[in-house]
């Protein structure tokens, strides 16, 4: 029997993602991967897989999927409502919890919850191309499996090497909701006025519906520049904060291109990459200062932590 799933309804944003691509930023090929990465390790820790195997990453709606083929072991991962159909029953799913599905079994990713991201994770070696080592989908850059695309309805996707374990495995892990993001000065800092950085640290700012895995554009007072509005393009790198001529903040996320030449007033601190990502449009964003001490030493802790988490499991 062939194992594999189709894809009835699409979603919205729906694409494979890995841990994206290593050392390629000099070609001008962006990292990408799974937006939230504490999410997407966990999605493939409950079903058993290998933390860098492929999963499904969809924005607020997920897709509905037709499972044909053994039985498997599959988890969501996020703050998402879905449910399993078996037999035309609907069962309310749990997110961070393993469910084993069978053949004919439907699994509808219905939304997020209050977040944007959200995984889906099967028990298998999902059989995709993979470029540069790598299967994620760059659909800026139509890069990587399915041709770079997001995923359509129709789509089938063959599993290879189900995994025999299929024990049922969960863990309480709850999203942490966002107060502060904590960032740290960027190289252009000096570039804005005395009265753009007190904006930048003390006021709010909401997020645009124009965000996607490319760039989160933030709303707001604006942040007035003294110096130049443009810049000589250089390298950038994900969570940077480039503040164009309109003075309205653009967080460069997994997608981004990998140079430009608007000023950077900020870097967002590893440690709350994954909490910033999962903001969804119109809700209040607040900026407050660390130094690079405080940033890596946050940033090993939550590597710590999400290790435990994964060791938990």
């Amino acid at each position: 029997m062939t194992n594999n799933f189709q894809i009835i309804r699409a979603g919205v944003n729906t694409t494979f993602q890995d841990q994206g691509r290593n050392n390629l930023y000099h070609i001008g090929i962006p990292f990408s991967g799974a937006m939230d990465n504490r999410n997407y390790s966990l999605a493939n820790k409950l079903v058993g897989n290998k933390l860098n195997s492929p999963v499904i990453e969809f924005a607020y709606q997920g897709p509905h999927i037709k499972y044909l083929g053994e039985k498997i072991n599959i988890a969501v991962t996020g703050d998402i409502v879905f449910k399993i159909i078996k037999n035309g029953t609907e069962i309310d799913g749990n997110c961070y919890e393993s469910y084993q599905i069978e053949s004919g079994d439907e699994i509808n990713l219905i939304s997020t919850n209050k977040s944007v991201y959200g995984y889906l994770a099967f028990g298998g070696e999902l059989d995709l191309k993979f470029q540069w080592n790598s299967c994620s989908i760059n659909t800026k850059a139509n890069i990587g499996s399915n041709n770079g695309k997001k995923l359509e309805n129709g789509k089938k996707v063959n599993i290879l090497n189900i995994n025999s374990d299929q024990s049922k495995k969960k863990t309480n892990y709850i999203n942490s909701k966002v107060e502060n993001i904590r960032v740290i000065k960027g190289p252009n800092f000096d570039y804005f006025s005395e009265e753009g950085k007190k904006i930048f640290f003390e006021k709010e700012f909401s997020v645009s519906k124009l965000s996607d895995r490319m760039g989160m554009r933030l709303e707001g007072p604006k942040i007035e520049n003294i110096v130049n509005t443009n810049i000589k393009s250089e390298g950038l790198l994900k969570g940077v904060i480039q503040v164009p001529a309109d003075g309205n903040p653009i967080i460069m996320l997994s997608d981004h291109g990998t140079i430009g030449g608007y000023p950077k007033i900020g870097v967002v601190a590893s440690v709350d990459y994954d909490r910033l990502v999962q903001i969804s449009p119109g809700s209040k964003i607040k900026f407050k200062e660390i130094n690079l001490s405080d940033a890596e030493t946050l940033f090993k802790l939550y590597e710590m932590d999400t290790q435990n988490l994964l060791n938990q499991i």
